[in-house]
């Protein structure tokens, strides 16, 4: 048993925070980053997504009634993607370092998803700037780009977050 308790001991503490994320000075204007997750969009992703935000659209829940639209079948609810295209890019840039998520502009949907599609994700680092209200702070402007298996672009939006600097 006690060795058994020496073994776990040199194990790193679990409850120790792993952050994967970049600080503030490890990014660079350019860097882009083409993330490894691919996500398939399933209908449950749809439906769950558009019922919880309480969505009545029928453009995203109403099989019958796309089909007679140029679409033909229901569209993945726009929050669903932007909040993929956030949330996959997460782990190689900024878990555990952002400080708060400031504002997202320039949200685009260019081509239409559809569940079934496989999107990937890229993000590109478009400027840094520090803080002027908080120096242990600074401020990233990232593009978030979301493509589907086709290689097309299904949407985009600009990013800008506070993020921690590297401690002393």
């Amino acid at each position: 048993m006690r060795a058994a308790l020496a073994q776990l001991s040199s194990l790193p503490n679990a409850c120790e925070p792993l952050m994967p994320g970049l600080y503030f000075e490890e990014f660079s204007v350019g860097q882009i980053f083409d993330h490894p997750i691919r996500r398939t969009i399933t209908e449950s992703d749809n439906v769950l997504l558009t019922t919880m935000t309480h969505n009545p659209a029928a453009l995203h829940l109403d099989a019958e009634y796309m089909k007679s639209t140029p679409f033909g079948k229901p569209l993945v609810n726009s929050c669903l993607t932007l909040s993929f295209m956030i949330g996959i890019s997460v782990n190689d840039t900024t878990h555990g370092t952002t400080v708060a998520n400031l504002g997202m502009d320039e949200v685009r949907f260019p081509s239409p998803l559809f569940c079934g599609d496989t999107i990937r994700i890229e993000t590109e680092v478009l400027a840094l700037r520090d803080s002027k209200s908080r120096p242990d702070n600074g401020i990233v402007i990232f593009a978030h780009r979301a493509f589907n298996q086709r290689d097309e672009l299904v949407g985009e939006c600009k990013r800008t977050a506070l993020m921690l600097r590297q401690p002393a």
